[in-house]
């Protein structure tokens, strides 16, 4: 009965750990592909295009904080370990971006389906007319992986919960742990 207690306990604190990091994932995806978001909507504007884009923001954010959440389970990028902490930053950043051009491609094949269209025609638009505003996308996403993951091998390689408490503990803590040093 005490295992059966303790193996409950690890999967609600997983679940907790997963939906924490979900809301991470999707608060950081959904401020950044946003401002994205915000930047197109004003160039728009200024050529007399009104469009509103927030709800397709929160929606993608969801999805691809999935889709990395996804990758996590996969231990994906898990390499460079040893090596300093850019490279592991970068195969990181560039292996999740593989995976999200890889699942965005699939979703959009779905979508595609879902509206009577053929799987060509759903490529097609994301890699046909639209390969430039595509390419520039995936650079975008590129630059909005490095700095996450960069947080995060910052965070492994400091052990703990340094880096966080580094960022959001009471600075008054901080001053006297560097006093003392």
């Amino acid at each position: 009965m005490a295992t059966e207690t303790h193996a409950k306990a690890t999967l609600n604190q997983r679940a907790v750990h997963e939906l924490r990091e979900f809301v991470i994932l999707t608060a950081y995806l959904y401020v950044t592909l946003g401002a994205v978001i915000l930047m197109k909507a004003a160039v728009l504007h200024t050529h007399g295009i009104h469009s509103a884009l927030w709800g397709i923001a929160i929606v993608k954010a969801l999805l691809l904080a999935k889709f990395m959440l996804i990758g996590n389970g996969l231990k994906l990028g898990e390499r460079y370990k040893d090596r300093p902490l850019i490279w592991p930053t970068l195969h990181k950043a560039a292996a999740f971006l593989v995976l999200l051009v890889i699942l965005t491609s699939l979703e959009e094949v779905v979508v595609g389906l879902f509206h009577g269209l053929s799987i060509s025609a759903s490529l097609g638009d994301l890699f046909g007319r639209r390969l430039e505003e595509t390419l520039a996308g995936f650079l975008i996403m590129l630059l909005i992986l490095i700095p996450f993951f960069g947080f995060r091998v910052l965070n492994e390689a400091i052990g703990g919960d340094r880096l966080r408490r580094v960022f959001f503990v009471d600075g008054a803590e901080l001053a006297g742990n560097k006093s003392t040093n």
